[in-house]
Parts: C-alpha cells; sequence; structure tokens
C-alpha cells in the first residue's frame, strides 16, 4: 500500500483494543487495530490528534460500538490499493449492518466469479478496519474465517451487529470480554 507523505495519525482506543487512525488533510486514509496483518509502518507519520476529522471518527466509532450507528458517514481516500483493492473495498460498503456475505458472493457481486482468493486477498488488505466492514464476510458455510485483525474481533463486531455466523472452532469472546 502506498501512501502520501502527509499523512498524520492519532489513536484510539476502542473496546476491542487500540486503534491508529490515519489521515490525509479531509479524508481517512485508515483505521487499524493496533499490530494487525498488513498495518503499515506509521512510525514517520506525525501524530494530529487534534484534526477534526480525527474527531469524527472516534465519534463515530463509539456510537457504533454503543450501538447507536449502522453506517459511517466519513471521506475515505482509497487510493492506497490497487484499483482492483478500491473495488472490493467499494463493494465491502454495499454489505449492510448485521448482514453477511461469503468470499464466494462477493467475488459474483464484482462480476468476477471465480476470483475468490484474490477478493480474499483484497478483503484482508482493507485499511478501514470497521468502517469498510470487512468483518462481514464469511466462509461459505456461514462460518468465521480469517481477519487482519484476529478472529476474536471479528466475533465480537458480528455479535455486536446480531449478524449470523458459525464458530468452526473454540467459541470466541464477546465484546464485554475483551
Amino acid at each position: 500500500m502506498k501512501f502520501s507523505t502527509d499523512t498524520q495519525q492519532t489513536s484510539f482506543t476502542s473496546p476491542l483494543g487500540r486503534m491508529v487512525l490515519a489521515a490525509t488533510g479531509e479524508r481517512l486514509v485508515g483505521a487499524w487495530f493496533d499490530g494487525q496483518s498488513h498495518q503499515p509502518d506509521t512510525s514517520r507519520w506525525p501524530a494530529a490528534c487534534a484534526l477534526p476529522l480525527f474527531q469524527r471518527v472516534e465519534t463515530q466509532l463509539n456510537d457504533y460500538f454503543a450501538g447507536s450507528r449502522k453506517s459511517f458517514d466519513l471521506p475515505l481516500d482509497l487510493s492506497s490499493g490497487t484499483a482492483f483493492q478500491q473495488t472490493i473495498w467499494r463493494a465491502l460498503l454495499q454489505i449492510p449492518y448485521a448482514a453477511t456475505v461469503s468470499y464466494g458472493a462477493l467475488s459474483a457481486m464484482i462480476g468476477k466469479p471465480t476470483a475468490v482468493r484474490a477478493v480474499a486477498g483484497a478483503v484482508g488488505r482493507n485499511p478501514f478496519s470497521i468502517i469498510v466492514p470487512c468483518h462481514r464476510v464469511l466462509g461459505t458455510s456461514g462460518a468465521l474465517t480469517g481477519y487482519a485483525g484476529g478472529i476474536e474481533r471479528k466475533s465480537a463486531l458480528l455479535q455486536l451487529e446480531g449478524a449470523p455466523f458459525t464458530r468452526e472452532h473454540n467459541p470466541s469472546p464477546t465484546l464485554s470480554t475483551l
């Protein structure tokens, strides 16, 4: 992924752990759980906790975790991804709150039904945890599959939304136990 040299960052403490928020100008370029897979090196990005956009993101995330927000209204900059990744991230934005789709169904949604692995790779590299709802993508049988932020977080997010899913292994913690 590529990010502008004028990217700024702040941290946000969510009920599921610390998140890093990043913006360039008036657009959000990322929201990652600290240490998640595919998180970029943010060490060169200056801190800018007073940026109005960050305050808006934090308010909306807090509302989401409180159960009073079902979608986000934020200016997103998807340009850190390839054209294919951007197509997948836009498709993720079409998955309604509390709904889930399989990787195969997502592939079909974008007109590439045989590109399931490539679609899964793009989902995993989504730079907007929660905001672009990649946690709503499940295995074909409705089972939890990988999540860059950790399968426990994926389970907690789906439980928060009341979305249907199947646990294949050990029960995952809920929001209240993380």
